[in-house]
């Protein structure tokens, strides 16, 4: 059984927003709201940056799946060491979410396929070699779930104390 959290999506979905966006614009037509249901989900990002404006201490790596032209990538990008950090993208669209193993994660959408992204911050005392030996598991395509663990934690568990709910 899957879970998903969903944190912010770029792609709203008109029939979840269609009753109230009728009763709070009615003199709109169908597009206008459409567009109106865009503009007011951009805004909500600003909120859930705001939300997650917590300091880990550590910096959060983020671990991708690359779709691209050529096929499919791996890739690592080190971030910021606030969980609002992690809600900022080049993709097109994205969707941020907590999965069923508290892992927080985005799919991202562009023009040359769809990216998918891992977000989890290195666990307090883990030293510069065992992060260098992880990077280059990642990058070379090789890196495992217990890789993944033995150096990181997830940030689910962050993410659902912010919101109140559980995993």
């Amino acid at each position: 059984m899957s879970i998903k959290y969903t944190i912010w999506d770029s792609r709203p979905d008109y029939k979840d927003w269609k009753a109230d966006l009728e009763s709070e614009y009615p003199d709109l037509s169908e597009e206008e709201q459409i567009n109106r249901m865009y503009e007011i989900n951009s805004e909500y990002l600003d909120d859930e940056r705001i939300n997650l404006n917590y300091n880990l201490g550590r910096h959060i790596l983020v671990i991708a799946d690359l779709g691209l032209w050529n096929g499919r990538r791996s890739g690592y990008k080190e971030i910021g060491t606030n969980l609002q950090d992690c809600l900022y993208s080049g993709d097109d669209d994205i969707c941020w979410y907590i999965d069923n193993l508290g892992d927080l994660r985005a799919d991202g959408y562009h023009h040359d396929g769809t990216n998918h992204y891992l977000y989890r911050v290195y666990k307090p005392g883990v030293g510069e070699e065992a992060i260098s030996n992880l990077k280059e598991k990642i990058y070379c395509g090789t890196v495992t779930r217990r890789d993944i663990t033995r150096i990181t934690q997830r940030l689910g568990d962050y993410v659902t104390k912010i919101y109140g709910f559980k995993l």
